[in-house]
């Protein structure tokens, strides 16, 4: 197997935090602003009073919920596609290809929505298996990349992920 024939690129991100107990008032003392658990359609993540510094943390957002099934990241993964395939063509690549529709393939104990795609580059064609699930509260987004010069195989990166995935979960 080539030593640079599989990248990984696995991403975290916050779709949103939940609420946790004030220690600030909900009403500055000073000024009498008020800040209710929600404002504008952010959550408080948290607040705290630091000698006369009175703080207040707002998170803008929904909590994304756990697995690969739900609306929420449903809908992230149809964007996140239509994304990798616009920057596919932004790179001068052609030839897009993926299912119709994605499935679902699990990790150790985590299920994620995932598709296999590839796209034709000036060396070859370039493959990748993207995955996304909700991952504590957060959507997680791995994409294993290898290309046909490369002479790998959907085996081999489905052998790697299955060493990778849940080392990075430990």
């Amino acid at each position: 197997m080539s030593k640079a024939w599989l990248a990984f690129l696995a991403l975290c991100w916050v779709g949103a935090a939940a609420a946790q107990p004030l220690a600030a008032p909900p009403t500055h003392p000073g000024t009498k602003l008020n800040f209710p658990q929600t404002l504008a359609g952010a959550t408080m993540q948290g607040s705290a009073v630091n000698g006369a510094t009175f703080s207040y943390r707002y998170i803008a957002g929904r909590r994304v919920p756990a697995g690969s099934n739900s609306p929420v990241v449903t809908s992230e993964f149809s964007a996140e596609m239509a994304e990798a395939e616009q920057q596919a063509r932004g790179a001068g690549m052609s030839g897009f290809e993926k299912p119709a529709v994605p499935g679902t393939c699990s990790y150790g104990a985590i299920a994620f929505r995932c598709t296999v795609y590839s796209a034709s580059a000036g060396n070859g064609r370039v493959y990748g298996k993207f995955m996304l699930t909700g991952y504590r509260d957060s959507y997680l987004k791995i994409i294993a990349e290898w290309t046909q010069a490369d002479s790998a195989t959907l085996a081999d990166a489905d052998k790697a992920l299955a060493a990778f995935v849940p080392a990075l979960l430990q």
